[in-house]
């Protein structure tokens, strides 16, 4: 299932980084100061580059759960990449150019919902589980990654009431998904972030739990 593309998204602008920090093995969670009139909603994504006229740009999730002040953007890092290193050096008032938001997978205020999470899906899952307990709703996470990232914000999920497992690998994963519609709701709004083979992973888990996987909404990074 889609929702309806979002529209105008805002022109490449210059904005500053707040701040870096590592959030795990070889990844950076970036706080970007919010330019004027940008507004996201977790799992929207946006075009970073260093400069408005610079050659590299990529596309990277909203990690945080708003946009007010700030917004955090989760980066994995690639020793050979042309932009990640670049953004993992980057200091506080350094210059980043930001366009967006992207993306029409992303968190509407559901009472019940479940984000189905791999690799650096996880900048999303955490972004959706935060501002859903910030309201008041029920949510899930199932995550799946050998090297997992953001865990303390999951385990502080967690703390909050919310079903979080992080699993590393598909058997696991068909259990924890099932689980996690039996903890939230048969009903939660299911979402999917992360690369092709996490996408047919989870979506053979949703149909292993009973949940037609078409009902999901699923953003594929690749």
């Amino acid at each position: 299932m889609r929702r309806p593309a979002d529209e105008n998204p805002m022109d490449a602008v210059e904005t500053a980084v707040a701040a870096v920090r590592s959030v795990g093995p070889d990844t950076v969670a970036i706080d970007v100061e919010t330019p004027p009139g940008f507004a996201a909603d977790p799992g929207q994504f946006v075009k970073v580059s260093a400069a408005p006229d610079a050659d590299e740009a990529r596309f990277y999730t909203i990690s945080s759960p708003d946009t007010e002040g700030t917004f955090e953007i989760t980066v994995e890092i690639d020793p050979d990449g042309e932009l990640g290193p670049c953004l993992a050096g980057l200091e506080p008032g350094d210059a980043l150019a930001v366009e967006g938001p992207f993306g029409n997978v992303h968190y509407d205020g559901e009472a019940r919902s479940v984000v189905l999470a791999g690799g650096p899906g996880v900048g999303p899952a955490v972004g959706i589980a935060e501002r859903a307990l910030a309201a008041g709703n029920d949510v899930g996470v199932v995550y799946r990654d050998a090297d997992p990232v953001h865990e303390e914000r999951l385990t502080d999920a967690a703390d909050a009431g919310a079903f979080v497992a992080i699993v590393d690998d598909d058997a696991a994963l068909a259990t924890a998904v099932a689980d996690a519609l039996d903890d939230v709701g048969a009903d939660a709004q299911v979402f999917v972030y992360g690369f092709a083979d996490f996408l047919d992973a989870a979506t053979d888990a949703l149909g292993a739990a009973g949940a037609d996987p078409d009902d999901a909404l699923v953003e594929n990074f690749g």
